[in-house]
């Protein structure tokens, strides 16, 4: 098929589908595959085009920018090698519960299910984690399928499309609509299920919110507060949402993640009436499945998710609500305060003093190197109020988890796949999107040579990201597991790691190398405070992560060495 010239091709529709639904960037590893929509995106400019050097750096940064905005996060790779490196990000978005579209160009229409060169069947790659895979099989549905997968990618619980692109479908002359998807009506709390919970909240003694990620949208925090506020009701974040309650108020209660502690759980399962709102109670949020009881729960257990999938799908709900969290907590703030809510005190002064000896900061002293908590100490005391903290995965970020006080605005970018390598292209998406606040990446060397070359599109557009590598030369989650589980025997786990900081200044980077406790708050203040991207990287203890006993200085060099 010729190649249209005009500004009105399949590719064309797609993307003014795109434009007029709020899609403003797009995350690109080019390929011949796609060429028909990498043209078409020339006639775009209002689409920013972030050209990245690895297909699961372009995924994690869909994935991420998906979050922040609440509309899809879109990737665009090329079939074959680039849809499966890209799979990465799909996973992390459904995982993470946020909407993405991946868009894959793929093999001549004609050429289909001939295992023609880079061909695979997306639908049986990617149908267990996507929402909604689709072979575009003509170019005149290429308009509508961009419609639907910005629709799928939002609803219920949202998460990642797959859109297939024959390379001949790109380029035909179509008609070129200006569809919008409106968006649904939040879904209310019917009358009936408000005076059933009004009646409980009149006899909780000691109720408890457990909110999720739900919460992330526009108002969402608001109405939480707001709803914890009115009925004195102490709040749990889960897994990973830090940030959508203030970590300093008296009715934070703490969060519900890998490493809750035995006495927040055990505090928390005295509850007499728990609130799960916008969470999916997942298996950590839910301590294994274990916290409430499964599959009946010892207290009354309301659970509020927009998806009926999820309502009742794992814990028997006395009162489950298939509606919006925010708009579900609003009309909880109206409902009259009861007396019991007056005695509710105590009841969060106990979570609140659990949680505060839980996040007291250590005082670790290592002779390996810098325990890692020093610097997020440094980083808390010294953090902007909107201050963007970027994570990868690692025990590196376990004090982030912990000790950190998230007050909003500050947001917290930390995927729940557990993904290495989310850490740098979240933080590059994160400045994209916000470019006056100040973003840090927090991210260990493992995950770091992972996806580090992504950092180049922050010297490239001069985003003042500031980069914290925690080098301890070692998969450090992965040695803690073997330590407590195959003491002394440690294989593949070692890592030779480069200089980082000349890596950095290869990329025009300022940067510099912190080897002492006494370097970390200048280090920081300085990184804090720039205007350009920095990197600065930390020679972390190994010691002080391992089980007590293991982090002598003997042990750890035996542990070093892999012996």
């Amino acid at each position: 098929m010729t190649p249209s010239s005009a500004s009105n091709t399949s590719a064309h529709a797609l993307l003014k589908v795109f434009a007029a639904n709020g899609i403003d960037r797009v995350f690109v590893v080019p390929g011949e595959s796609y060429l028909g929509v990498l043209d078409a995106l020339h006639d775009f400019p209002g689409i920013d085009v972030v050209t990245c050097r690895h297909e699961g750096g372009a995924g994690f940064m869909a994935c991420a920018d998906g979050k922040l905005t609440g509309r899809p996060g879109v990737a665009m790779v090329s079939r074959g090698p680039g849809a499966a490196n890209a799979a990465i990000g799909v996973h992390a978005a459904q995982q993470d519960g946020v909407p993405m579209i991946l868009l894959i160009g793929q093999v001549p229409a004609r050429d289909l299910r001939k295992e023609a060169f880079q061909e695979i069947d997306y639908q049986k790659m990617y149908g267990a984690i996507a929402k909604w895979v689709h072979e575009v099989a003509r170019p005149e549905d290429l308009a509508w399928a961009a419609l639907k997968a910005l629709r799928v990618a939002t609803s219920g619980t949202p998460g990642p499309v797959v859109l297939v692109v024959p390379e001949d479908v790109q380029q035909a002359a179509v008609p070129q609509p200006d569809w919008a998807a409106v968006p649904a009506s939040p879904t209310q709390p019917a009358p009936a299920a408000l005076a059933r919970l009004q009646a409980l909240l009149s006899a909780a003694r000691k109720p408890l919110i457990i909110a999720g990620g739900g919460f992330n949208a526009p108002g969402g925090r608001e109405a939480l507060r707001r709803l914890a506020e009115r009925h004195g009701i102490p709040v749990a974040v889960s897994f990973r949402q830090h940030d959508l309650f203030p970590n300093t108020h008296a009715l934070y209660a703490g969060d519900l993640d890998l490493a809750t502690q035995a006495a927040q759980v055990a505090a928390f399962d005295s509850s007499d009436l728990i609130l799960a709102l916008g969470t999916r109670l997942g298996d950590i949020t839910t301590q294994g499945y274990a916290f409430p009881g499964y599959p009946r729960p010892s207290q009354t257990l309301v659970h509020c998710h927009p998806d009926a999938h999820v309502v009742n799908q794992h814990f028997t709900a006395d009162v489950g609500l298939v509606a919006d969290p925010v708009a579900t907590a609003l009309a909880l703030a109206e409902l009259p305060v009861s007396e019991a809510a007056a005695a509710r005190g105590d009841w969060a002064a106990s979570l609140r003093a659990i949680r505060g000896r839980a996040a007291a900061w250590p005082s670790p002293v290592a002779e390996d190197g810098v325990p890692f908590v020093s610097v997020v100490r440094a980083l808390a005391e010294q953090a902007p109020s909107d201050l963007m903290v970027c994570l990868d995965a690692g025990t590196f970020a376990a004090p982030v988890y912990r000790h950190f006080p998230f007050a909003a605005p500050q947001r917290l970018m930390a995927s729940q796949s557990g993904a290495m390598g989310y850490g740098t292209p979240a933080a590059i998406a994160s400045q994209l999107r916000f470019p006056s606040r100040k973003v840090v990446c927090l991210v260990g060397d493992g995950g770091f040579m992972m996806t580090g070359n992504e950092m180049i599109a922050a010297a490239e557009r001069g985003l003042p990201v500031f980069f914290i590598v925690s080098n301890n030369n070692c998969y450090g989650s992965i040695r803690l597991h073997q330590a407590r589980t195959y003491p002394g025997r440690y294989t593949g786990t070692s890592l030779a790691s480069p200089d980082f900081t000349m890596i950095a200044r290869a990329f025009g980077m300022r940067t510099e190398r912190v080897t002492r406790a006494d370097q970390v708050a200048g280090a920081v203040a300085r990184g804090l405070a720039s205007t350009a991207p920095c990197l600065v990287e930390v020679k972390t203890s190994l010691g002080a992560i391992l089980p007590a006993g293991v982090g002598s200085e003997a042990g750890v060099d035996l542990l070093r060495r892999g012996d």
